[in-house]
């Protein structure tokens, strides 16, 4: 006999108004014995594999020299998200890792050079911020009035090398800041720390928002990552239909920032980490420079 239990899980168009899950009354239905306690076993097995994001919402503002690790340790543990369970996935905005690198740089120290005061001109940017993004550039895509894309000596191809004056402190008045030198470096080095007080650390994504060439809207990318392959080759794999794959290769890192990004927002959402638990990746350690693509394979220079 069934004992009176309710169940919570998802179930498509059905779910409950505003929440995305739907409420079973075992009791109510014990004259269905068979469908629901087939539907229990569903949903318990959804409740398994379901990947949730929790935002981190209680960060302060990050300083040069800040400690992120034991910050990032003390809002995991106010969330209620330690310990670590396997294959957690800690996902960082570039942000707060350059600002506690110490990345700023201000505008009135620069003196820009004549390439930097000709690309002004083109793009009608601050020529000083032009000088910064040249210097952090390997080369120039395009410059026209308002874009200034470039490559940046990571390999991104981005708008102003990821420098960015946006969200970078109440008192950024003339500053700007840089990317992490290395962020595949500095998620190793988050990692490392996170693994010092639990042994089980969580993979580390470090996200940056990029626009795309032919679309509208920007989306997060991963320019850093430690613990899981940035890049999964499934060249060689079987599909359902018994054929081979023969390109297939999956952006894992960006498809995790992308889905962070959900909560850390683009604006004022002030949400710089989100733990994503419940997901399933394959073993390896690829770091997010997997994922750009080689000069000599670019089809549209």
């Amino acid at each position: 006999m069934l004992k009176h239990e309710t169940l919570i899980g998802y179930r498509g168009n059905e779910a409950a108004q505003g929440t995305g899950l739907l409420v079973f009354d075992l009791f109510a239905l014990r004259e269905r014995k068979g469908h629901v306690i087939a539907t229990l076993f569903r949903a318990r097995a959804l409740q398994r594999s379901m990947i949730a994001i929790h935002p981190l919402i209680d960060l302060p503002e990050i300083e040069p020299g800040d400690d992120l690790p034991a910050l990032l340790h003390v809002s995991l543990a106010a969330a209620g998200l330690l310990p670590f369970q396997p294959q957690d996935v800690l996902v960082v905005t570039q942000k707060i890792i350059s600002k506690a690198e110490g990345r700023f740089v201000d505008l009135d120290d620069v003196t820009p050079g004549d390439a930097a005061r000709d690309l002004s001109e083109t793009t009608r940017k601050d020529p000083r911020l032009v000088q910064l993004v040249l210097d952090e550039a390997a080369s120039v895509v395009r410059a026209v009035p308002h874009v200034l894309i470039t490559r940046h000596r990571l390999g991104h191809v981005m708008a102003n090398s990821g420098i960015d004056r946006s969200n970078i402190g109440p008192d950024g008045g003339e500053r700007a800041l840089l990317l992490p030198v290395d962020p595949d470096g500095s998620a190793v080095v988050l990692r490392a720390a996170l693994g010092a007080a639990d042994d089980n650390p969580p993979a580390i994504v470090i996200s940056d928002s990029f626009g795309r060439p032919w679309r509208h809207g920007v989306t997060a990318v991963a320019i850093g990552a430690a613990g899981l392959p940035a890049l999964v080759d499934r060249r060689g794999d079987i599909d359902r239909d018994g054929r081979r794959l023969e390109v297939t290769q999956i952006a894992l890192g960006d498809q995790i920032a992308t889905a962070a990004a959900l909560a850390t927002g683009e604006g004022a959402e002030g949400v710089p980490a989100v733990l994503i638990r419940g997901l399933t990746y394959p073993a390896g350690d690829a770091p997010a420079t997997a994922q750009v693509r080689p000069l000599e394979e670019d089809l549209f220079r």
